[in-house]
């Protein structure tokens, strides 16, 4: 985190911006007043990079984790505006929870608790000793199963409801495939893909 001061909120994120070499769009800040004398003010504007996103995040998991006694150990990379956090612990089940119930509130809380904190929203993916990985495989899998039926059947194809990541996996592991589309439909937790048969 870097800290620069100006008369105005603006005039400290030019000179972050410049600093930086940034514009001031892409530039993840909060604004702080400090009294400089008795009738004066200066505004303090402090600037986080992607890094410090990242160690709040690995904070906050480890003190969920800690609470419950649990040991674990975190490794994070950013890429493609995705922060990805992997989690290894000595109750990996525990932390994933029944059809990965646990481990998607636990993602949950993450993003909520960083884009309180930043006042803005970031792309969290958490997953637990490689379960997320292994979950595509197996989506894929699925939906190019349930895509070749749709080809032969001409019938529509509707999987449950499930999150953001895992619907991206479905609409792209039937990208390419002929006389097929998929859409998403519905709100919040109940959102679902379907597989259609186009001529």
């Amino acid at each position: 985190m870097k800290s620069y001061s100006g008369k105005t909120v603006e005039e400290a994120l030019e000179a972050a911006s410049l600093d930086l070499g940034v514009s001031t769009d892409e530039l993840i800040y909060s604004v702080q007043e400090k009294k400089k004398g008795l009738f004066t003010k200066k505004l303090v504007v402090d600037v986080y990079e992607i890094d410090d996103i990242i160690k709040f995040a690995e904070d906050y998991i480890l003190s969920i984790t800690d609470s419950l006694e649990i040991e674990s150990t975190l490794h994070s990379i950013y890429e493609d505006g995705l922060i990805r956090i992997t989690l290894d612990s000595t109750h990996n089940p525990i932390l994933i929870g029944k059809n990965g119930s646990t481990l998607k509130a636990l993602n949950e809380l993450t993003k909520l608790a960083v884009s309180n904190h930043f006042r803005r929203r970031f792309r969290i993916l958490l997953d637990i000793n490689g379960y997320k990985d292994s979950k595509y495989i197996r989506l894929a899998r699925l939906a190019k199963k349930a895509a070749r039926e749709v080809q032969t059947t001409k019938t529509t194809y509707t999987f449950d409801p499930m999150p953001a990541d895992e619907r991206r996996v479905i609409h792209n592991a039937c990208s390419g495939l002929a006389h097929v589309k998929t859409e998403s439909s519905g709100e919040g937790p109940h959102r679902q893909v379907q597989i259609f048969y186009v001529d």
